[in-house]
């Protein structure tokens, strides 16, 4: 079971960027993904997550209105979709699986490697 993320980088301020969560060895839409992120010192965070059942998503507060989430089932691939950034999403971000939506770390079995996010001018 292995998880990759990819899609990270440097964007402006106000910029979008669009990561990918690719999963090898089991089926993606037999499991809820979530987006976890961590910024320098601080603990890591859920962002994010889409249910498998009936496709629900979930957003922590402060990426409300500006995250979507969704997923490609045919290409086994979730996909994060983040517009108007701001300097305080950077972070490295991480995507994971599990049987329930949720938004807490211990929740998740598998995890991937994480993509780095940079928001600044």
């Amino acid at each position: 079971v292995q998880l990759q993320a990819s899609g990270g980088g440097l964007v402006q301020p106000g910029g979008s960027l669009r990561l990918s969560c690719a999963a090898s060895g089991f089926t993606l839409d037999d499991y809820a993904i979530g987006w976890f992120r961590q910024a320098p010192g601080k603990e890591r965070e859920g962002v994010s997550c889409i249910s498998s059942s009936d496709e629900s998503t979930y957003f922590t507060d402060s990426v409300k209105g500006r995250f979507t989430i969704s997923r490609d089932n045919a290409k086994n691939t979730v996909y994060l979709q983040m517009n108007n950034l701001k300097p305080e999403d950077t972070a490295v971000y991480y995507c994971a699986a599990a049987g329930h939506c949720g938004l807490l770390r211990y929740e998740y079995d598998y995890w991937g490697q994480g993509t780095l996010v940079t928001v600044s001018s």
